[in-house]
């Protein structure tokens, strides 16, 4: 297995309660984050989505699909929640969400191996490919967001 480890940050205007509200909302996220979908609830976790087990479909620029479930293990709202996933992809994950003034900074680190053979197989020529694939990913949802808001919001790395 290969291992990626990726940090990704959004910056929104727009209040942290908003941002989360609409993050939180991992059904819904194929309405706003292109490359999302479909997107099924497995589990029902408690109130607070402890114990969610979701399965999440993947398509970016690439021909080709990554699917995972994955399991809400924490949630502070409107701070953090963090998991674990496994499918073609397996590891943890964490959303962070911060607010200074008027804009909700949010973090999302990631760090997971594929599981398939054939990115194992490839994954020393295309490696930075599938980076710039999970970046492509990234800054759709981040666009989506802020979109899915009428918010400003920019990602700065």
């Amino acid at each position: 297995m290969t291992r990626y480890v990726f940090q990704t940050v959004w910056l929104v205007a727009a209040p942290r309660q908003a941002v989360w509200d609409v993050l939180s909302d991992v059904l819904r996220w194929p309405q706003w984050w292109r490359g999302a979908g479909p997107v099924s609830e497995l589990e029902r976790g408690d109130e607070r989505r402890v114990g969610s087990r979701y399965r999440v479909r993947w398509r970016a620029r690439l021909p080709y699909t990554v699917e995972m479930d994955f399991v809400v293990d924490e949630v502070e709202e409107p701070v953090r929640m963090s998991g674990r996933a496994s499918g073609d992809l397996a590891g943890t994950g964490m959303w962070r969400l911060t607010e200074a003034g008027e804009v909700t900074r949010v973090t999302y680190d990631w760090d997971v191996c594929t599981t398939p053979r054939w990115m194992d197989a490839v994954a020393l020529v295309a490696r930075p490919v599938l980076a710039r694939n999970h970046d492509w990913v990234m800054r759709r949802g981040g666009e989506g967001l802020a979109r899915q808001l009428d918010a400003e919001g920019y990602s700065p790395r």
